[in-house]
């Protein structure tokens, strides 16, 4: 699933947010005794997990290039 293919609903939830829904489906799965029942519930938490793992993935990739970036400043500084 591609950023673009995100669900909007979720599109702009911060992980956090994203992790208690998921929690909450989990509870939902773990107390659901007849299976057959549970079948939607498990793939909204796949897509769910899905997008925190891209959220997640992003969120890493930024933080990234923000430490990349004031590394070399701060080695630009040093050399001066």
């Amino acid at each position: 699933m591609k950023d673009k293919d995100l669900p909007p609903d979720n599109d702009h939830s911060t992980l956090e947010d994203l992790t208690n829904q998921a929690n909450k489906i989990i509870d939902s799965l773990e107390k659901e005794k007849d299976l057959s029942n549970s079948v939607e519930s498990y793939q909204e938490l796949l897509k769910l997990n899905k997008t925190i793992e891209k959220k997640f993935h992003k969120n890493f990739k930024n933080i990234s290039e923000e430490t990349i970036n004031k590394i070399k400043k701060i080695t630009k500084k040093n050399e001066k």
